[in-house]
């Protein structure tokens, strides 16, 4: 006898699914097939990562579309797939494995009862035949939360795909901003260590955060100090694409500026000094890639425009400055920026022509 198409591909294609969103909407479509009477499903997936707890991928019969939901660590649990269901009719669940932690496998059935026995034991078997897929699917999920927690999304994804040689990597066109506390030596020598690590979490919130909402990655965080990045992307030609990431760049940094501003009013309003930093943004070509040694690698970035940044990042104490940013980086931008002139860089043939952001 034929297994079900639900239960075939289970079987035999499930697992090389190439995500939850797929797989989802992949088994919805054949238990569709196979004459259940479903108006959604869920499936939701336990994470290991700093800020989301728990991933759900919401799909609905009549649309055939997936959506996620995130349950983040420090919110109080809730169960996405289950409430969502519940607005589309009766729900059955089944958790795939022994653990808390154990995939979640939800329908909602498109009538106004519970489901009938017979529906009730065709699910169960898919709960059962789904076990092994969604083992490999939860690890590969796992994995890659993991990598991008500690890498970022793209280099994450450059090892997921097994870019994993030393020495090898790309050029690659990009805005790159560099960041540090000003006097983070003398503040931690009398500051206790844990409202250290805090102190710290919260500046680098506030420049991380900023870089994320607009597409930047960070690539380094180095005692106090921060290494981002914005790459060129897309094809609607190079001189835009390069502004874009310069504009990018310059939102991220102001943002960072800003949060940094309210980040000193709540220290203040604690009694506690405010936290000075410096920030400078350049524009250029940088080697991405693996570098170190035979058996310890890293995605970095080198070259001269990296040197430059740093640099120019040094020159915020001395010109009294937060914010500095290349002419490289100005030539790509619409934005008003006040010219510093042109000042000389340690260990850079050429001297630089500086700007700053408008004092706000």
């Amino acid at each position: 006898m034929d297994l079900p198409s639900s239960l075939a591909w289970l079987v035999d294609e499930a697992a090389a699914s190439p995500g939850p969103e797929p797989f989802l909407a992949e088994l919805g479509r054949r238990l569709l097939s196979d004459g259940l009477p479903l108006a959604g499903g869920a499936l939701t997936l336990a994470v290991p990562h700093p800020i989301i707890a728990r991933r759900t991928w919401l799909w609905r019969a009549e649309t055939r579309a997936v959506i996620e939901a995130l349950a983040f660590a420090a919110a109080p649990p809730v169960d996405a797939g289950r409430d969502w269901l519940a607005g589309l009719g009766p729900v059955w669940e089944e958790r795939i494995g022994p653990s808390q932690d154990a995939p979640m496998l939800s329908w909602a059935g498109n009538g106004t009862g519970a489901f009938a026995a017979d529906d009730a034991a065709r699910l169960r078997d898919v709960a059962r035949f789904a076990a092994a897929p969604l083992a490999a699917l939860a690890a590969r999920e796992a994995r890659a939360a993991l990598l991008e927690a500690y890498l970022g999304r793209r280099s994450a994804a450059r090892v997921q795909a097994g870019a994993l040689a030393r020495g090898t990597g790309e050029t690659i066109r990009a805005a790159l901003l560099c960041a540090d506390l000003r006097d983070f030596t003398a503040l931690s020598q009398v500051t206790e260590p844990h409202a250290m690590i805090a102190t710290l979490d919260a500046w680098f919130d506030r420049v991380a955060g900023a870089v994320h909402a607009f597409g930047g990655e960070v690539l380094k965080f180095i005692g106090d100090g921060v290494l981002a990045i914005f790459p060129v992307t897309g094809a609607s030609g190079q001189m835009q694409e390069d502004r874009n990431a310069c504009e990018a760049a310059l939102r991220a940094v102001a943002a960072s500026r800003a949060g940094m501003v309210h980040l000193d009013q709540v220290r203040q309003a604690q009694g506690l000094a405010p936290l000075p930093f410096g920030a400078a943004l350049h524009f250029g070509e940088i080697l991405w890639g693996n570098i170190g040694a035979a058996d310890r690698l890293d995605f970095t970035a080198i070259g001269p425009a990296v040197n430059l940044v740093s640099r120019l990042e040094g020159l915020c104490k001395p010109l009294g400055r937060s914010v500095l940013i290349s002419g490289a980086v100005a030539a790509n931008t619409t934005t008003m920026l006040m010219p510093l002139g042109e000042h000389s860089l340690r260990g850079i043939a050429d001297p630089c022509a500086v700007f700053t952001l408008p004092e706000a």
